[in-house]
């Protein structure tokens, strides 16, 4: 079977050799997923899911209960006031552009603390000019970089002492960056930190990559507001589509008005079909992050064998779902990510190349051989053709088909 698929001895054993080193972290993986497990199941029971809530409506979609009840969920398992869930976002950037437009408006100071947000948040704020802007509608915009990975907190305190800031925006992933993701510890220091100063500033977390992956969520340890997308990690590989917004239920009102319109808000919005699939997906969630820790895991020790760079180390404290691979070689970058593609249930065949994508100002190579388009808590892996040549690789719907895409991305880099 293993030759069928192109697979060598040389990385079978490869690979065996890895997961030995790896069952400790596994184990840590198990025991946080069967934690997020239990509540989720409690989260069910409380808001007493029935089959009637997969029906779902058209048209405007008043009086919705799927759709309050899916809500209702998502606000108890991330431990939030309330909580907007809607398939009417088409992405996770989508949401935070939403959530940016609901909390801000002209003359107010947006701030991150944890450096550039990612690329396709560029023409969201305004780093890159578009007439759609915050920036061309008069909001103002600054950042702190982060300090060898960390909050640089004596910049935060004097920043807030010396201006008003309406909404501080942390990124937690790292994006297409360098650094390191940021912790559930570091935010809760950074968050009593601001909040000591100014309690009014209002916290809004990118949560996208992380949900699950720790005992606590942003806005159990302060956070306002959080952001992420369904076709990561709380979809569970069922959602088609969707994000989510959750926190402080003021904030979240404003959200919703901005979403469908000021009045109506979160009373309206159809959930055509996809009810079940998101609660199914919720559901399914920390199995699925699971997985795509472990693949996670495997792949950096693995990567680490062949004598390449990878952050975080496989035996390091994970705070998202997502393994960098430092390559410094464009050509292994790309022929790492065919292998991933080709290691895929969908388009195995195809060749991917690095291509202009919309939101990113440098190409892009990416592998997504997934069931839902652009899915990254299926297999998948991407990077920008910039250096020092990195390759993001996440998801896994099961640990299996995981350590099997892998498999196929390391015979492309050794015997290509």
């Amino acid at each position: 079977m293993y030759q069928e698929l192109g697979i060598s001895n040389e990385v079978i054993q490869l690979i065996k050799e890895a997961e030995v080193d790896c069952r400790e972290e596994f184990l840590k993986i198990d025991k946080q997923a069967y934690l997020n497990s239990l509540k989720v199941l409690s989260s069910f029971h409380k808001n007493e899911i029935t089959e009637s809530h997969f029906n779902s409506t058209t048209g405007y979609g008043y009086n919705d209960v799927g759709r309050d009840g899916i809500e209702a969920v998502f606000r108890d398992v991330l431990g939030a006031e309330s909580a907007l869930v809607r398939s009417q976002f088409i992405s996770g950037s989508h949401a935070l552009n939403v959530c940016f437009f609901a909390l801000l408006r002209p003359g107010d100071l947006l701030l991150s603390v944890s450096g550039k947000p990612y690329d396709t948040l560029d023409e969201v704020i305004g780093i890159v000019d578009n007439p759609s802007s915050l920036k061309s509608f008069g909001v103002k915009y600054d950042q702190i970089e982060l300090v060898n990975d960390d909050f640089d907190y004596a910049a935060i305190e004097k920043y807030l002492a010396e201006h008003k800031v309406k909404v501080i925006e942390i990124q937690r992933s790292k994006g297409y960056s360098t650094r390191k993701s940021i912790s559930i510890d570091k935010m809760e220091k950074v968050i009593s930190l601001i909040k000591k100063v100014d309690s009014n500033v209002i916290v809004m977390v990118d949560n996208c990559y992380c949900e699950m992956v720790s005992n606590k969520e942003p806005v159990e340890v302060g956070a306002d507001i959080m952001v992420g997308s369904l076709i990561k990690n709380l979809g569970g590989g069922i959602a088609p589509n969707g994000a989510y917004i959750a926190g402080r239920k003021d904030l979240i009102d404003l959200c919703a008005d901005r979403l469908t319109l000021p009045g109506e808000g979160a009373e309206v919005g159809p959930t055509l079909g996809i009810n079940k699939q998101l609660l199914q997906g919720i559901f399914m969630a920390p199995s699925v992050v699971s997985s795509a820790l472990k693949t996670a895991v495997l792949t950096s020790r693995v990567m680490e064998k062949l004598g390449y760079l990878v952050e975080p180390k496989y035996n390091e404290e994970r705070v998202d779902i997502v393994e960098n691979i430092i390559f410094n070689d464009k050509e292994k970058l790309i022929r790492f990510t065919r292998g991933i593609q080709h290691g895929s249930p969908i388009d195995s065949n195809a060749l991917v190349e690095a291509w202009d994508m919309p939101g990113y100002t440098d190409q892009v190579v990416m592998a997504s051989g997934s069931f839902t388009q652009g899915s990254s808590i299926e297999l998948s892996c991407d990077g920008p053709i910039r250096p020092p040549y990195i390759a993001y690789m996440q998801g896994a719907l099961t640990y299996d088909y995981g350590k099997l895409g892998l498999m196929k991305a390391v015979e492309e880099l050794l015997h290509s």
